[in-house]
């Protein structure tokens, strides 16, 4: 095992689309990945998310995993820019000695930890959380602002996020990934969601937001898709 635990999850990444492809990438693939300013992911489309390794759980396990929660706000401003407001908590995480929660490059800003329990040291590193003595059923939470909106033809808006996994050497664990995202006073509408809603992967639809609460193991790509009200 390497001497950092990545959380790869840790990220609100933009996947554009990709061609459907077979093979997965490997951890390594994928940190280059976020390293770079390349917006394509290798070998990952909101097209596949239901292939390869991800299984979604009939019935949440028998005991506490780790839960990354996510809530977005997206405003006015936000359907120009693509930036989104971003707060963002994980708990029950595993005890490990060193921990790094990554962010894809050039994709976040303005990051900062706004609460950590049960970890000796936290800090902020480029776009990536630093953890160090992480105990069992540790908290952190951190705020900030994610390129998270891409702008489409016809008045459309695509919000895609992954891939979310806890890996561990070669074996994916179970984890719980939920999701709230808020579009109040942008005149924007929820045109689908994908994965599409199922056992263990829930989706609530109301007039000005949406959320989505998933238990899975693999890796999980999502993707919503936005539209303009027309009057």
């Amino acid at each position: 095992m390497s001497k950092f635990n990545k959380l790869i999850l840790g990220g609100l990444m933009v996947l554009a689309a990709a061609p459907l492809v077979a093979q997965q990438p490997t951890s390594e693939e994928l940190e280059r990945w976020f390293e770079s300013d390349d917006p394509h992911p290798p070998g990952q489309s909101a097209a596949n998310v239901n292939e390869g390794n991800l299984v979604f759980l009939q019935q949440p396990p028998g005991k506490p995993v780790h839960h990354h929660h996510n809530k977005l706000v997206i405003n006015e401003l936000s359907l120009a820019t693509g930036w989104v407001w971003l707060q963002q908590c994980h708990d029950n995480m595993d005890e490990f000695g060193r921990v790094q929660v990554l962010f894809k490059k050039g994709r976040v800003r303005d990051l900062a930890i706004t609460r950590a329990e049960n970890i000796g040291e936290s800090w902020v590193e480029g776009n990536s959380v630093q953890l160090r003595d992480v105990q069992a059923g540790a908290q952190l939470c951190v705020s900030g602002w994610t390129r998270a909106l891409e702008s489409r033809e016809g008045g459309r808006y695509t919000m895609q996020n992954g891939p979310f996994m806890r890996k561990f050497l070669d074996g994916y664990y179970p984890m719980r990934v939920s999701m709230d995202i808020d579009y109040s006073g942008t005149g924007l509408q929820l045109v689908s969601v994908s994965p599409q809603k199922q056992k263990g992967f829930e989706v609530d639809e109301r007039a000005d937001s949406v959320s989505f609460d998933a238990w899975f193991e693999g890796r999980l790509n999502t993707e919503l898709m936005f539209r303009v009200a027309i009057n």
